[in-house]
């Protein structure tokens, strides 16, 4: 495939042609997502979690983050490379440019993720000004878990829902490229989704966002523990790793994941 750029995942929105992400953290599992398809690699700060054990995401660094990059950017070859910028390296706008641009120029990513809607809108109006594409993490936020009480869907109710989507709308207005909600009850999603011109990333949040995403660990089935609803063992039917990736694009491509199982 072709380089994968914002503009590209614009395109594919307004066709109505499904995306498909995953996240990586190294070289070998990453030229793999590539050559099956995988548009965009994620590098998360899940990386804590399903690599170092850590029972939350907060304790990554952004040197974790940027050497984690490093490996995934020398084989991201044609998918667009997104990373988290971790817990507490962008309390400020400011903080927020230096930090991001750390990620860009050392680790060599193509856009940055961060958490939060109205409260990020001069970050991200900062961060765009300066040429850094950013994608707005919305719905349930890993690194306010302990704010929030726990991993818990958010925007059941109906105040809970209209923030979400206002918040939506800001983060698209102060120049975000792309959303993601995470555990989003999927008529909320859908509605989103509508109402914003740019692509949205759905994880637990329904079949009708224009891309899916996947901690890669969960969707081979290897994480310790219990597996989110919102994830499938792909690798269980596939039988390698490559399989699993394949089975993964298709399901996304032909909307056929999420299924009900995975959706609330």
């Amino acid at each position: 495939m072709s380089r994968i750029t914002t503009s590209t995942l614009q395109k594919l929105k307004q066709a109505g042609e499904k995306i498909a992400c995953l996240t990586a953290y190294d070289a070998s599992f990453a030229q793999i997502l590539v050559e099956e398809g995988v548009e965009i690699l994620l590098v998360g700060d899940s990386l804590g979690m399903v690599l170092q054990g850590r029972d939350s995401t907060l304790p990554v660094t952004l040197d974790e983050m940027i050497y984690h990059t490093q490996m995934v950017r020398t084989a991201s070859q044609n998918s667009l490379l997104m990373a988290d910028l971790p817990f507490m390296t962008y309390a400020t706008p400011e903080q927020a440019l230096t930090s991001a641009g750390r990620l860009m120029k050392e680790g060599g990513a193509h856009m940055v993720k961060l958490e939060g809607g109205a409260l990020m809108v001069e970050t991200t109006k900062l961060l765009a000004a300066h040429g850094i594409p950013v994608c707005a993490h919305l719905g349930l936020l890993p690194q306010s878990v302990n704010k929030l009480g726990g991993y818990k869907v958010q925007g059941r109710d109906e105040k809970q829902a209209e923030v979400m989507l206002l918040d939506a709308r800001a983060m698209e207005d102060a120049g975000a490229d792309m959303l993601l909600l995470e555990c989003v009850p999927s008529l909320l999603a859908a509605e989103i989704t509508a109402a914003v011109d740019v692509p949205v990333i759905g994880i637990g949040a329904g079949p009708k966002c224009d891309a899916q995403v996947l901690v890669l660990y969960d969707m081979l089935g290897i994480t310790p523990g219990k597996r989110p609803r919102f994830s499938k063992d792909f690798l269980q039917d596939a039988g390698d790793v490559r399989g699993a990736v394949r089975a993964y694009v298709r399901a996304v491509k032909d909307g056929s994941f999420p299924a009900d199982e995975h959706s609330f």
